[in-house]
């Protein structure tokens, strides 16, 4: 009995050295933490239960079989963020450089499996070299396993990808298919070919960081949500992020204790908007205001910044948000933006999250880098999400709500739930001006008759009163209101249930 004790107390502190003392010293060195500091970081102290500490790879070729870690460059297992059940793996770097093996990848999928099976979310920190080469098809397999465990778990529970080191070639596709994946600045990087490929094939000069860092992915890509400064503060994020999102698809939102008065008033917000019409003001001012205790967590602030996506709670409860910016493009949808948007809206309705729309959108961006990059079907995946989404769902017109985007926006034509607009706002088939020179084209020489005519026009459309005689607004509603008319229609669809007709699934416009 002692001499199993003994053995098992060395097999856990050579797992817990991973590749040893002089390997987490240069992982220290390069700003980086050790996959099972990570973990006592992200968790609540004490939490953690491992699995599979003593689990070994298979290999023996290459002088593989005197290379054995207990681990196997994984940590994985269960503990609790603010008292909420997760599961997790941790990739460990000092370990064969975190790279992936046929035991590796088996461990991973245990634990989503068994995250599935009790629903739970399952996060990724992942710090890989990628496939182990030794391993040959193998490691190509574990990939598979992991590809196709984070397709079943879609839409069943949140995947959260904290990419903290190298993630290359087959090892970015499991963060792609996961909701949400964070960065970590100078530190991570996503490519499927790395630098020394592209220069060989396009003989393009690139770093590892302009051509798969953090910036590059959330300002330019858009493939990661977030950046952080440092690991310490990407996984302090991370718990704050964790604990807007419910635990499965069979849950609601969780809800946290608020002082903030469900029927509180904001003055400020009717000064809001503009006296010109064309003059832009920062929607997420009126985020900021509207939520509980101002407490906004922006997603992808970075990218297609002319839509604000993000997460607050109201009455405690977590809501989604989309936001039309005019800060950027006027407020304009382009196919960045409408990728975004839809991308977060059907996330809201997998995982049973009310969906609050704030829209001042003049239209769709035009312009032949549009047209060719495929504007129409982008713009559609946009339409798609919220018409299919059967979530509650609030939307406020706060100024513009021209054309086809004001359809798009959560109209009242797709299934609205409650649909507001402020005194300010603009609901037609285009402005003034443009309207007026389409209609009056006979009069364009005429520079007076054509004011004439776009003061006319502004004074029939540029209102929210037409809209609202056909039913299309529920109500025009004052700006210092907002919150407490929001927080009433939430609350009033608390209980809502419509479903969609059975399909095996839709076919979005990808």
């Amino acid at each position: 009995m002692h001499d199993i004790i003994r053995q098992l107390d060395a097999k856990r502190t050579a797992a817990r050295l991973g590749g040893g003392p002089r390997r987490i010293e240069a992982q220290h060195a390069k700003g980086k933490l050790t996959a099972r500091e990570r973990i006592d970081l992200l968790l609540d102290p004490g939490s953690f239960e491992e699995w599979d500490t003593f689990v070994e790879h298979r290999c023996n070729e290459f002088g593989m079989d005197k290379n054995r870690v207990p681990g196997d460059g994984v940590v994985v297992g269960h503990g609790t963020v603010n008292g909420r059940l997760v599961f997790l793996f941790s990739q460990d770097f000092t370990v064969l450089g975190g790279s992936l093996s046929e035991t590796h990848a088996a461990k991973i999928c245990k634990i989503m499996d068994k995250a599935m099976a009790v629903g739970a979310p399952v996060i990724g920190l992942n710090d890989s070299g990628g496939a182990r080469i030794q391993e040959g098809v193998d490691s190509l397999a574990g990939y598979a396993e992991v590809f196709q465990r984070n397709v079943m778990a879609s839409g069943v529970i949140p995947q959260i990808s904290m990419i903290m080191g190298p993630c290359a070639g087959g090892a970015v596709y499991s963060p792609a298919m996961t909701d949400f994946i964070f960065m970590v600045e100078d530190s991570s990087y996503m490519f499927v070919t790395g630098p020394d490929v592209v220069k060989t094939v396009t003989h393009e000069q690139v770093t590892a960081e302009e051509l798969g860092g953090a910036i590059t992915h959330t300002s330019k890509s858009g493939v990661a949500d977030l950046a952080f400064e440092n690991d310490v503060h990407a996984l302090l994020q991370l718990r704050r992020f964790i604990d807007f999102l419910p635990a499965s698809n069979k849950e609601k939102p969780p809800v946290r204790p608020t002082n903030d008065p469900w029927d509180r008033l904001d003055y400020s917000l009717d000064s809001l908007i503009p006296n010109n019409p064309n003059k832009p003001y920062d929607m997420k001012e009126l985020l900021e205001k509207v939520v509980d205790e101002g407490d906004f967590f922006e997603v992808a602030p970075n990218y297609a910044g002319n839509l604000i996506t993000g997460f607050g709670r109201m009455e405690g409860s977590t809501v989604g948000f989309v936001a039309n910016q005019p800060m950027v493009l006027a407020g304009c949808l382009d196919i960045d933006s409408a990728r975004k948007g839809a991308r977060f809206v059907r996330f809201c309705d997998a995982f049973n999250i009310p969906i609050v729309t704030f829209v001042d959108v003049p239209g769709f961006l035009p312009g032949t880098a549009q047209e060719y990059g495929g504007i129409i079907k982008h713009g559609a995946k946009l339409l798609y999400a919220y018409a299919e989404a059967t979530v509650p769902k609030v939307t406020v017109i706060t100024r513009k709500a021209y054309g086809g985007a004001y359809d798009v926006m959560s109209s009242k034509h797709l299934r609205g739930d409650v649909n507001y607009a402020w005194p300010s706002a603009e609901i037609a088939v285009m402005g003034p001006k443009g309207a007026v020179e389409i209609i009056f084209r006979q009069d364009m020489g005429d520079a007076e008759k054509i004011a004439q005519r776009t003061e006319e026009y502004r004074q029939l459309f540029a209102n929210p009163f037409v809209a609202g005689s056909r039913g299309f607004i529920d109500e025009v509603i004052m700006p210092y209101g907002t919150r407490k008319r929001i927080c009433r229609s939430l609350a009033m669809l608390r209980n809502k249930d419509i479903q969609n007709p059975w399909r095996k699934h839709g076919n979005i416009p990808l």
